[in-house]
């Protein structure tokens, strides 16, 4: 029997499926990378109504607060003067489980901010991991599918799931925080929240730098221990939802201090690690955290379906005075989650109250189903136009992103995936070093000994009592 060949759903071979096609080797994904399209838009439909990834959360409203000038940095109004208020939605999550999943389960969760601005909604979409798993949007799919339900049995897979991260190695740093009891927060008030990307801010007179968001959860981090986490799954499936909820409704109200790490645009070029690499963290020594201001969650929502299950984020969603980075993970987000949404609640999702601008939406988008207000009435639908129809705001625009290099599927040029793993491994107590060990090797024993093997062989070049650690616990020391 032949070797198998990778094609598109046309047929068409497919040369590469590890790295999506961009222009220059950090330059921005491009369109014509069709494969990358077809994969992405094919996973967002996969699942109906529920969402494919961070089916089942919570969310609730409060304000973020400015308490430190930024405006050196940035010209985003919301954050152009101390004591400034602004409304914010945000909407927790775990990310591999159904609707009905355990609030407890080892997982990342999911982080999104919805900023209601004077200049349009600015989101942001983030994790309770600075890194992820993986660096390029081609994988995401391939990532998520070992995450979910074996396609014949219909249960979770940890083959399928050691098996892609033995071979994806860029996955350890974010395996080691998701096995040590940061994979298993005590609730969503503790823990902390990141941007996890790279973005850009540009200041009034168009000066950029480059920028990493940081939210410290102002209660305190908690985690729960394994055992822990299983019986309260068990015992209270909605666990961390019942406790923001009631949080809220108590008037405890929990809040997260924003704190920012900015890099000057050429210290891209020269950093020990690609900055825009999602499973690279920057050095707190090299860029220390700067703070920014506070938000508060004060107001839980009068209807979930309305103003949960139907909120819609996207990291596309940006302001004036913050833009996007090279970082491949993120240019794929700006496709795919908005892509979603239109699917998911439709085209028209921006009119519901809960994702709504507090500033007037004007644009030349009619029709569509679910158009719920007066679709544009008697106004000109088209532009140009000589009716006083709504015309670009040229101020608005970002500095230009330079590229340069022939467009080809690019690897990141950097393949270190060991440093970052290692040192977290060694900044761990003894007693959290042995909850990560005894986590994997529980996570790993239904696996196959040749997938145990291969990833062993990654713990080792992190750490040599890393591996040799789980190595025993697996009884192949």
């Amino acid at each position: 029997m032949g070797k198998k060949k990778l094609t598109t759903s046309s047929g068409s071979p497919v040369a590469d499926n590890q790295n999506s096609q961009t222009a220059g080797q950090r330059g921005p994904v491009v369109i014509q990378d069709v494969h990358l399209l077809e994969k992405l838009a094919h996973f967002n439909r996969e699942r109906i109504p529920e969402r494919v990834v961070h089916a089942k959360g919570a969310g609730a409203f409060g304000y973020f607060e400015v308490t430190h000038a930024v405006n050196q940095w940035t010209k985003a109004k919301f954050l152009s003067e101390v004591g400034k208020q602004t409304p914010v939605f945000i909407r927790f999550s775990t990310v591999a489980g159904e609707k009905g999943a355990a609030d407890t389960e080892r997982d990342p969760r999911g982080t999104a901010i919805k900023f209601y601005t004077e200049d349009g909604n600015y989101d942001l979409v983030g994790n309770n991991t600075p890194v992820f798993f993986i660096r390029d949007p081609l994988k995401f799919p391939d990532f998520i599918h070992t995450q979910k339900r074996n396609p014949q049995t219909n249960l979770k897979d940890p083959n399928a799931i050691w098996d892609f991260w033995s071979l994806s190695p860029e996955s350890l740093h974010q395996v080691t925080i998701l096995f040590s009891n940061r994979g298993t927060p005590k609730s969503y008030r503790h823990m902390h929240m990141f941007g996890s990307h790279t973005f850009q801010w540009i200041n009034e007179q168009g000066e950029a730098v480059w920028v990493k968001y940081h939210f410290k959860t102002d209660q305190g981090i908690q985690n729960f221990r394994r055992e822990e986490a299983v019986r309260i799954a068990g015992e209270d499936p909605d666990y961390a939802t019942r406790d923001l909820f009631e949080a809220i409704e108590k008037g405890d109200y929990p809040s997260w201090t924003l704190y920012v790490q900015i890099m000057p645009l050429q210290d891209a070029d020269t950093y020990r690690f690609d900055p825009f690499d999602v499973t690279k963290v920057w050095s707190q020594k090299d860029y220390p955290l700067i703070p920014v201001g506070r938000i508060v969650l004060n107001r839980n929502p009068k209807n979930y379906f309305a103003e949960v299950e139907q909120a819609t984020l996207s990291p596309g969603n940006v302001v004036p005075g913050i833009s996007f980075s090279p970082d491949k993970m993120l240019q794929g987000r700006l496709f795919a989650y908005s892509d979603a949404h239109r699917y998911r609640v439709g085209a028209n999702h921006n009119l519901l109250p809960v994702n709504r601008p507090i500033s007037p939406a004007d644009n030349y988008q009619r029709d569509g189903a679910m158009r719920f207000d007066d679709n544009g009435g008697s106004s000109v639908n088209y532009e140009p136009n000589s009716f006083n129809g709504p015309k670009e705001v040229p101020e608005a625009k970002a500095p230009p992103l330079p590229v340069s290099g022939a467009v080809d599927s690019y690897p990141y040029d950097r393949d270190d995936h060991y440093t970052q793993a290692g040192d977290l491994y060694r900044l761990l107590s003894e007693s959290e070093q042995a909850d990560l060990i005894d986590n994997i090797v529980t996570a790993m024993k239904p696996v196959k000994p040749e997938i145990q093997l291969r990833q062993i062989g990654h713990f080792r070049k992190a750490d040599p009592d890393y591996g040799a650690r789980i190595a025993e616990g697996l009884g192949l020391g």
